[in-house]
């Protein structure tokens, strides 16, 4: 087999686990990363002297084992700390409601609002699990066409519908509401209680403008915090992952340049021919795979002239409507909530704090959302992961993460420019002060990352988190449009290995993956 001169275009997790294949099969691999830093989105920095910050994406569960266990990464320092309890929210009214991984805590936290949704919660778990186990067998597929192209389409089709055969009459029915429904009228079908629906429907819209069943199955699909549906923390913030990528990648021969932007990819007779740099450098690879979303990829770094017309046409009208903002906090201390009389670290700073009272709340807040205006009364995902890992901050202080809903990209009035800073200590300081006693006098330094920051800073077109809106219209097949949800290009050479790739968002590493085994097997087709 020839061995290939390969450039991975972003060194994000995704790009970092397309390299580690690549290079293993004896490939010459070489990254380039427009930061000062590897890891695109999933990056640890020190954003404040004695802080660790994982300035983006903040907590772990859906990165694949298989890919920790090829790449023996827990060698190079990874390491999964787990949350107990997962989840606290707490009430206006004084109550709060914890969930975590152990059975009969879950039963007595919700039974404070309602036996009824205690007797069912574990009926919903279990549903979830099974349906989160067929979702599973997809993840690492290669999508078939739509419709089928040739015998292996049909074939992959047929092995589809046997999994989904094999589950039972209740998963089938509640997979297909799933993806069809609301996911606040799938919650109302199983529980009463609006303290648990709300804490439930959290799930379904992060990076998400809608209220998407699937998202919240998506949330719910990973293993890598131990117990599937657990999310973790990464020892040593969520860089902790793409640094022993780099290590892992580094060992087996991958050339990695930060500060190294793309500008253009050329292409000639219908194939790749040369990379340029934004700094005037070029190289001529064999074959380009893209970490960037689509958008990117074909919009600006390939041309125009390089595409179908109708293909650029469905790239530029793909969905990529956002409404997520990030803020990261040094903390002089611990936060005091009002509703949990305690001053040291205890349970209800461990996982995700969510400030979303009720079902109405985050409907209130996603409907201006959609109108363009930032949600009066924010939905807020607090995490303080210094609770779990003393690694990333001073002795007595603390982080805290909050990804915050709904912040439009597109505003209808004024610029995330001009408001960010008022909105923070309006509307999301505001919120804060309505749970936490201490806020106030706690915080040591702020991080606003609005969405046209997360667009400016992680090339998230839109700051859209996903690399695309993960509807039912863009997924699985039409993935990011039809036809081309194998990982490859209209142009030969080039091939996508990002989120906007099946089978989308989050840190998984399953879209590396699997564009890794596309370059691999049709470079073994290759006429020596």
């Amino acid at each position: 087999m020839k061995k290939h001169c390969i450039v991975v275009i972003g060194a994000g997790h995704n790009g970092l686990v397309a390299a580690c294949y690549l290079a293993e099969a004896g490939h010459h691999v070489m990254v380039l990363e427009k930061r000062n830093i590897v890891g695109g989105s999933c990056v640890t920095e020190e954003t404040f002297p004695g802080f660790k910050i994982s300035s983006a994406a903040y907590v772990n569960s859906l990165f694949l084992n298989k890919i920790v266990d090829d790449l023996r990464l827990r060698d190079y320092g990874y390491e999964v700390l787990l949350r107990n309890p997962s989840s606290f929210t707490p009430l206006p009214d004084g109550r709060y409601l914890m969930l975590g991984p152990n059975k009969e805590f879950n039963l007595e936290e919700i039974a404070k609002f309602s036996k009824y949704d205690a007797r069912k919660y574990a009926k919903y778990e279990k549903v979830l699990s099974e349906i989160a186990s067929f979702i599973d067998t997809t993840l690492t597929m290669e999508p078939p066409g739509l419709p089928p192209q040739n015998l292996s389409d049909l074939t992959q089709y047929l092995k589809l519908a046997g999994k989904l055969l094999g589950l039972s009459q209740k998963s089938k029915i509640t997979l297909a509401k799933l993806i069809s429904y609301d996911a606040r009228l799938f919650l109302d079908e199983w529980f009463e209680s609006d303290a648990l629906k709300a804490t439930l429907l959290t799930d379904s819209i992060i990076g998400a403008t809608n209220f998407s069943g699937y998202v919240l199955l998506h949330h719910v699909m990973g293993e890598a915090g131990g117990v599937r549906g657990v999310w973790g923390y990464q020892r040593g913030g969520m860089g902790n992952i793409t640094q022993a990528l780099k290590k892992a990648a580094e060992d087996r021969g991958v050339k990695i340049y930060t500060n190294h932007e793309v500008k253009q990819i050329k292409v000639e007779n219908g194939a790749v021919r040369k990379v340029d740099f934004a700094n005037g450098g070029i190289v001529f690879p064999d074959i380009v795979v893209s970490n960037t979303d689509p958008k990117l990829t074909f919009l600006k770094l390939l041309g125009p002239d390089n595409c179908p017309k109708s293909f650029l046409r469905k790239i530029a009208n793909l969905d990529f409507s956002s409404a997520s903002m990030k803020v990261n906090l040094a903390l002089s201390g611990v936060p005091k909530f009002f509703c949990i009389d305690e001053e040291d670290v205890g349970p209800q700073h461990r996982g995700t704090i969510h400030i979303a009272p009720g079902v109405s709340y985050i409907t209130k807040a996603a409907r201006e959302g959609k109108r363009g205006i930032p949600s009066t009364e924010p939905i807020l995902e607090l995490t303080i992961p210094s609770a779990v890992d003393n690694t990333l901050a001073p002795a007595g202080k603390h982080i805290m993460n909050i990804f915050v809903q709904f912040a439009p990209y597109h505003l209808r009035e004024g610029s995330w420019d001009e408001i960010k800073q008022k909105y923070f200590e309006k509307n999301i300081m505001d919120a804060l002060k309505k749970y936490i006693v201490n806020i106030e006098n706690i915080i040591e330094g702020v991080q606003i990352l609005s969405p046209l920051d997360l667009e400016r800073e992680f090339s998230l077109t839109e700051g859209n988190i996903f690399h695309g809106a993960m509807t039912l219209g863009q997924l699985f097949s039409m993935r990011p449009v039809r036809g081309y949800a194998n990982y490859r290009t209209p142009v030969k050479g080039l091939y996508l290995c990002g989120a906007g790739a099946h089978p989308g968002g989050g840190v998984m590493g399953a879209a590396g993956y699997n564009a890794a085994r596309a370059v691999l097997e049709d470079v073994q087709k290759e006429k020596p």
